[in-house]
């Protein structure tokens, strides 16, 4: 019996469907959002996800929000879009609409997004639309990613089961008996399968915050990563700062970013990224799976990119533009995760992260500079914060890995062995 299956068996499991769910709704609103009252709440989900979005919005309206709207999103009228819009659709995204939710977060609303979307949806079209598609969509969001990536609202984001998602997760399993799995693996993950998983959510996060200012302590100037496939040196950016463990944002309201989280990260420096790495798991990027990604990087960005399934996605991908190439943020995740424990592929970067220690491609956090929530785009540059359209995460944590800490001076200090924090 593994973590997960053996913290399902506590009281927890006399639940019914409709209380578990209610009970990551709590989560997501009290621990996620930290939602004020008097805040608006925008929040997007696929239309499998109504009755987790509907218990969300309960918690809301309990803990006083304005008002909650909700943008749903249906897989196969996105498909329908790849198998007969015009040409011209692809290189088209509804600017006026994107614009209105960066008003809405300008005006202090929080985001909420539920994950759940089937990640191999696109995975039979033709990956050059599928890559314009993504542009035209990172161009027109990028005003309402900026104020995400600088964290000036609070927000979250939270998973829901749905059954193509289920059924890649679980192959071979009867509908019903994947999505149950699917539901179980995200509840115990989310840490809601325990007594009080508002009280639990409160000491995990401690916990990470105690390991983020072990990391801030120590200012390494580098992280050097060794393991099967990579040896990477990854250059941190000058006053990086640690973050894990939550967020205050800057409208000063206390929140989880992700749930599930198991992760330390901070800012590399975009110049300072030289040699190999392999991801240990796939990436699933809208509606595309990617596997067995390895690339080379030189001076911080990359020069050489392969892939088994998906490589031309990819590359397209990290051709975005210049800083799609470079690093905006590395995490340390230990391998005694319970997300890695319970051997569950979730396909799902929400999910898989928090298994493994990852890199992202593209634009980096400015709260993770000191200071950096002032500076704009060129200060921040000076500092080596890397900026892009886009921001992808990848897994290259495995068990085999180790990690050290690089001082200015050189001196080299072990911090994980064998995916285990020494």
């Amino acid at each position: 019996m593994n973590v997960m299956e053996m913290t399902a068996k506590t009281k927890f499991a006399d639940l019914t469907f409709d209380q578990k769910l209610d009970r990551l709704a709590e989560v997501a609103v009290q621990v996620g959002l930290g939602l004020r009252a008097g805040q608006e709440l925008i929040m997007s989900a696929p239309l499998e996800a109504l009755p987790l979005v509907r218990r969300i919005t309960e918690h809301a309206y309990k803990a006083g929000a304005l008002l909650v709207t909700t943008f749903y999103s249906d897989d196969p009228t996105v498909l329908a879009r790849f198998q007969y819009a015009q040409d011209a659709s692809f290189d088209y995204a509804p600017t006026w609409l994107h614009d209105g939710i960066a008003a809405g977060f300008r005006s202090g609303a929080a985001r909420l997004a539920i994950a759940g979307t089937n990640p191999a949806l696109l995975a039979n079209q033709d990956p050059t639309k599928v890559a314009r598609a993504n542009v035209a969509v990172s161009k027109a969001g990028k005003p309402a990613m900026e104020l995400i990536t600088r964290h000036e609202i609070n927000w979250t984001i939270v998973a829901c089961a749905t059954p193509e998602w289920a059924k890649l997760v679980f192959p071979g399993e009867p509908e019903n008996e994947a999505i149950a799995k699917l539901w179980e693996a995200i509840f115990v993950a989310s840490r809601v399968a325990v007594d009080d998983p508002v009280l639990e959510w409160r000491e995990h996060g401690a916990r990470l915050k105690k390991r983020m200012e072990m990391l801030n302590a120590k200012r390494f100037s580098a992280l050097h990563f060794k393991g099967p496939g990579t040896d990477l040196t990854v250059g941190l950016a000058d006053d990086h700062l640690w973050a894990g463990g939550g967020t205050t944002a800057g409208n000063g309201i206390d929140c989880q970013p992700n749930i599930p989280t198991e992760e330390c990260f901070t800012t590399p420096h975009k110049d300072r990224v030289d040699g190999t790495v392999r991801a240990s798991k796939p990436l699933s990027h809208q509606g595309t799976l990617i596997e067995n990604i390895a690339v080379r990087f030189e001076h911080g960005r990359i020069v050489e990119a392969t892939a088994t399934a998906g490589e031309d996605v990819l590359n397209r991908l990290i051709s975005t533009d210049d800083g799609a190439r470079r690093l905006g943020e590395v995490a340390l995740v230990p391998h005694s995760s319970p997300i890695a424990q319970s051997g569950v592929l979730f396909w799902n970067t929400l999910f898989d992260e928090n298994a493994a220690s990852h890199i992202a491609l593209g634009q980096a956090y400015s709260t993770c500079i000191i200071g950096g929530e002032k500076m704009d785009t060129e200060q921040l540059a000076t500092l080596g914060a890397n900026s892009s359209l886009i921001h992808v995460d990848w897994m290259i944590g495995l068990g085999e890995m180790d990690v050290d800490g690089v001082a200015a001076d050189g001196k080299v200090e072990p911090l994980m062995r064998k995916g285990e924090w020494v």
